[in-house]
C-alpha cells in the first residue's frame, strides 16, 4: 500500500511540476528582470513595447532583403551585414534592458556629464575623424566605427527635458549655458557637415520646449535663426548646396547629383499597389546607392508598394498616438518633456527618412530607425525608446523606493 501512495504522490509531483516551472519563469521575469511586473504595466507602456519589439525584428527582414545581393557580391556571404546587425541588435537590447531598470532621476543625473563626453567626441571628430562621401562624422576605434552625432540623441532628450522641464525655476546665466551647449553641438555636427542630424536636433529641441509651455514668440524667433544658419550653411558648402539644387530638378544631373533620388523614386514607383514581393526588388539589384542605409524605405515600397508604405505610415501613427498617451499621463514635467522628445526622434526621423527617399526632401545621410543598418543608431534609438517606456512604468505610480529598488505597492 505504502509503494501505491508513494506512486500516485510521485505522479502528482510530475503534474504539478510544469505549472510550477511557468510560475517560477515568471516570478523570475516579474520580480528580477522587469522593473515592474508585466501586468502592472500601463496598457501604453505594454503596445510602445510590443511595437519597439515588432519594429526591431522586421528591421532585420527589411535590412536582410534589402542588403542580400550587393553582401554577396562585395562581400561574399548574404548575409553579412544581418550577423552583424544582429550582435548590435543584441547588445543595444541589453542597453534597453538596463535602462529600462534605470529611474529616470538617475537618468536626469547622468544627462549633462554624457552630453559634454559628447560634445568632446564630436569634436573630436574634426581633427581624429574619418571621413566618408564628404562629411566627417565617425572615429575609428580598432573595429568600431563611433557616429558621435547618433549616439548623443538620447542625452540631449534628457538634459533639454530637465532644462525646459525647471525653465520658470532657473535663473538666466544656467539658461544661457545651456542653450549655448545646444547650439554649440549643433555648430559642430553641421560643420561635418550634417546639416539632417543638426536640423532633426533642432527639431527635438524646440519640441521639447514647445511642450514645456515657452512662450511661442520666443520659439518663433528661434526657428527662424535656426534656418537662416541652415541656409548660410547650405550656401557655404558646395556638396549640400547641390543636393538642394539636385531635389529641385533630379533630372538635370541624372547621371551624378540628381542620381541617388532618381533611382529610389524609380523604386518607389515601380512597387505599384501592392508591391513586388518580399525580396523581389529590382533598384537594389545595381542601381539605388545606399540601399542598406539611407534609402532603406525605397526598397520596402518597392517590394510592399502602395498599401505597404501606408502600413508603414499608420504604424509611426500609431507610435506617435501611443507617446502622447503616455506623455498625457506621466505624472510630472520631467518624463513628459522626455516622452514628447523621444517619440519626436523615433517618428520624426523614420518620417524624414521618408521624406527624402521619395522626394519631398533634398537628400540627407539619415538613417531609418531601427531598420537601416548601423550599430550607433541602433543603440541610440532602443535607448531612446526604453526611455519611452521608462516614463510609461513610471507613470503608474506603483514604483515604490525600497531596498531591492524593485517593486510596488499602490
Amino acid at each position: 500500500m505504502s509503494n501505491i501512495s508513494n506512486k500516485k504522490i510521485q505522479s502528482k509531483f510530475k503534474r504539478r511540476n510544469p505549472t510550477q516551472s511557468k510560475n517560477l519563469l515568471g516570478n523570475l521575469i516579474n520580480n528580477t528582470i522587469l522593473p515592474l511586473p508585466w501586468s502592472f504595466w500601463p496598457k501604453e507602456g505594454r503596445l510602445i513595447m510590443g511595437l519597439i519589439a515588432f519594429w526591431s525584428i522586421s528591421g532585420i527582414f527589411i535590412l536582410g532583403s534589402a542588403s542580400w545581393w550587393v553582401a554577396t557580391r562585395e562581400m561574399g556571404e548574404g548575409a553579412y551585414y544581418i550577423k552583424r546587425q544582429l550582435i548590435w541588435l543584441i547588445a543595444s537590447w541589453s542597453i534597453f534592458y538596463i535602462a529600462i531598470n534605470i529611474n529616470l532621476k538617475n537618468w536626469l543625473r547622468l544627462s549633462g556629464t554624457c552630453l559634454f563626453i559628447g560634445i568632446v567626441l564630436i569634436t573630436s571628430t574634426s581633427f581624429f575623424g574619418s571621413t566618408v562621401n564628404g562629411s566627417t562624422r565617425w572615429l575609428i576605434i580598432g573595429p568600431i566605427q563611433i557616429q558621435p552625432s547618433e549616439l548623443i540623441k538620447p542625452f540631449i532628450i534628457l538634459q533639454s527635458a530637465k532644462l525646459f522641464g525647471q525653465w520658470e525655476r532657473i535663473n538666466s546665466e544656467k539658461k544661457i549655458f545651456w542653450l549655448t551647449i545646444f547650439a554649440s553641438i549643433i555648430i559642430l555636427i553641421i560643420k561635418q557637415p550634417n546639416l539632417s542630424t543638426a536640423a532633426l536636433i533642432g527639431i527635438l529641441i524646440w519640441m521639447v520646449a514647445l511642450a514645456s509651455g515657452i512662450n511661442f514668440r520666443y520659439l518663433f524667433n528661434t526657428a527662424i535663426s535656426g534656418v537662416l544658419i541652415g541656409s548660410i550653411s547650405i550656401f557655404l558648402n558646395s556638396y549640400q548646396l547641390n543636393r538642394v539644387m539636385s531635389f529641385i530638378n533630379p533630372w538635370k544631373d541624372p547621371q551624378g547629383s540628381g542620381y541617388q533620388l532618381i533611382q529610389s523614386l524609380y523604386a518607389i514607383g515601380s512597387g505599384g499597389l501592392f508591391g513586388e514581393g518580399y525580396g523581389l526588388s529590382m533598384q537594389k539589384l545595381q542601381y539605388l546607392p545606399y540601399r542598406s542605409t539611407d534609402f532603406i524605405f525605397a526598397v520596402f515600397a518597392e517590394e510592399f508598394g502602395f498599401i505597404g508604405s501606408i502600413l508603414l505610415l499608420s504604424f509611426l501613427l500609431v507610435v506617435a498616438y501611443l507617446t502622447l498617451k503616455i506623455s498625457i499621463n506621466c505624472s510630472n514635467n520631467y518624463s513628459k518633456l522626455i516622452s514628447i522628445g523621444s517619440g519626436t526622434i523615433l517618428v520624426g526621423q523614420s518620417i524624414m527618412h521618408i521624406a527624402v527617399s521619395s522626394g519631398a526632401m533634398p537628400t540627407t545621410g539619415l538613417p531609418f530607425p531601427l531598420i537601416s543598418y548601423g550599430g550607433n543608431s541602433l543603440i541610440s534609438s532602443l535607448l531612446i525608446a526604453a526611455l519611452l517606456v521608462r516614463c510609461s512604468i513610471e507613470s503608474s505610480g506603483l514604483l515604490i523606493k525600497n531596498p531591492s529598488n524593485r517593486l510596488l505597492t499602490r
